[in-house]
């Protein structure tokens, strides 16, 4: 049987087909080409149309199909990933009706901060292993604020991959895992945070019906599967979140394993059997795909808005065209440390690990009768991976003590410079595979329908491509300590 995963990314949507059998993947495809647009009305506000990321990822199937190498009828069920935290809100026959305010927006920071204060921040942590903060419940909460009668026509709500599946199935369904990261779940309770909702004035039949990750969230509805060459009826058996579903792509399901990415933003899960939280709510926990009652796995989440964005930015300011490829090669002929400049790159929203704050990117010490070019590209490499140990240093102080990091060869963690400036920063060893998150959400998909009988059956021919360690990084604490002493200025 073969699999297919779905990949809804901020910056493009990619599609894998995987052969059940030999866990391979045979096809894929990515679209668009450039990065897609985040429209941004007002400083701080990103948003983006969900019907385009629709019109995306069929695009980007119908490019693995004419590729060749596979029959879509041979499809047997379908696993989605997706962009954390969004809002998309429908009325009653489910329409959209307004673009959906994604995860890197941030004008519901100082909403989140007056729930957190009015329930109380202990009980916010006990119960929701976070504060409100700026998440998707949060946004729902400036909507019904400022677009009243908008807020007041909305019959569903949803995070990304949920819309997804309704439009391939029709049907409306939510995890814990999805509604945890939204800060609708109440870990104590095991079910809807209804003390928020009511504080918020939601009413919980807004929420889909919840079931767990691995399970039928509905059928190919057969108008769409004609349209795609599909067989209708296959079922969407797996969707998560693209951090939770990264993790299960690299294998990291149970406590002690961590995986990393850096990607749009930059990413450290480390999978806990504990309820355990931040208290202040820098890092953030959210359940697992794997999270049951009676099997605590919870995800802690160390995340970096700037990441592979800010890189994207740079390339298309000063060096439009030219191939990430030769970016990186350019980095690799200036010496680590960038030869004294310094990227503080915090310019995406409001970063949690920072308190929400919107502190900007920042350039320091560009010397302009010396610096080049590629100066400033191996300084942002560094400057992405100073802010990673800065995070994990906050995941240390919470008990979160990584011996080795699982990351897939995608993003920046193809390139040479940026890998050993995070192996160097962090002091922490990297493995990496040759995985990606459409490929683990086919996977899931397997484990969903039942194909394979367990979670590590899934991955049993998974094989590492290499490890960096710490002695082949070589050594970045001098930068890092001129990087954080920058930082804290701004704190």
């Amino acid at each position: 049987m073969l699999l297919l995963g779905i990949d809804i990314g901020t910056s493009s949507v990619k599609v894998s087909i995987v052969d059940g059998d030999t866990q391979r993947c045979i096809a894929a495809s990515q679209y668009p080409d450039t990065e897609a647009p985040i429209e941004s009305a007002h400083p701080g506000w990103a948003e983006q149309a969900p019907a385009d990321w629709w019109d995306r990822w069929v695009q980007a199937f119908r490019r693995a199909v004419a590729k060749g190498g596979f029959q879509p009828a041979d499809i047997g069920a379908i696993g989605i990933a997706y962009q954390m935290h969004g809002l998309v809100i429908t009325d009653r026959e489910g329409a959209v009706l307004r673009p959906s305010i994604i995860w890197c927006d941030s004008r519901a920071v100082a909403i989140g901060e007056q729930a957190n204060e009015a329930l109380g921040p202990g009980f916010c942590l006990e119960h929701y292993l976070n504060a409100p903060g700026n998440f998707t419940a949060s946004k729902l909460a400036w909507v019904k604020q400022h677009e009243r009668e908008i807020f007041d026509r909305t019959a569903h709500v949803m995070l990304p991959g949920d819309y997804i599946a309704f439009r391939l199935t029709g049907q409306l369904t939510s995890s814990p895992s999805s509604l945890s990261e939204g800060v609708f779940w109440d870990f104590k309770k095991h079910g809807p945070a209804t003390d928020l909702m009511e504080y918020y004035g939601f009413d919980t039949a807004l929420l889909a019906k919840v079931q767990p990750v691995f399970s039928e969230h509905g059928r190919l509805d057969a108008r769409v599967a004609a349209g795609l060459q599909l067989r209708p009826g296959i079922p969407v058996s797996y969707k998560a979140g693209d951090q939770p579903n990264n993790a299960l792509s690299l294998g990291v399901t149970e406590p002690g394993e961590v995986a990393a990415t850096a990607g749009t933003s930059g990413v450290i899960y480390a999978v806990s059997d504990a309820l355990t939280y931040d208290p202040q709510s820098r890092v953030n926990t959210f359940a697992h795909v794997n999270h049951l009652p009676e099997q605590i796995r919870t995800g802690v989440l160390l995340c970096i808005n700037g990441t592979g964005i800010l890189y994207g930015w740079a390339r298309q300011q000063w060096a439009a065209g030219v191939p990430y490829n030769d970016l990186n090669a350019m980095a690799a002929s200036v010496a680590p440390g960038s030869e004294g400049i310094r990227v503080l790159p915090f310019g995406n929203g409001a970063e949690r690990m920072l308190g929400n704050r919107l502190t900007g990117v920042q350039l320091h010490h560009i010397d302009l009768n010396h610096h080049r070019q590629a100066h400033l590209f191996r300084a942002i490499q560094e400057g992405i991976a100073f802010a990673f140990r800065y995070g994990l240093d906050i995941m240390r102080s919470n008990k979160v003590e990584p011996l080795q990091i699982r990351a897939g060869r995608s993003n920046l963690f193809q390139s040479e410079v940026f890998l050993k400036s995070f192996v160097a920063a962090t002091g922490v060893p990297v493995t990496l595979y040759p995985a990606d998150g459409s490929v683990g959400a086919a996977l899931g998909a397997g484990i969903g329908c039942g194909y394979y009988p367990g979670i590590k059956d899934a991955f049993i021919h998974q094989q590492a491509i290499r490890t960096c360690t710490p002695d082949d990084a070589g050594n970045l604490e001098t930068p890092y300590q001129e990087w954080l002493a920058l930082l804290q200025k701004q704190l």
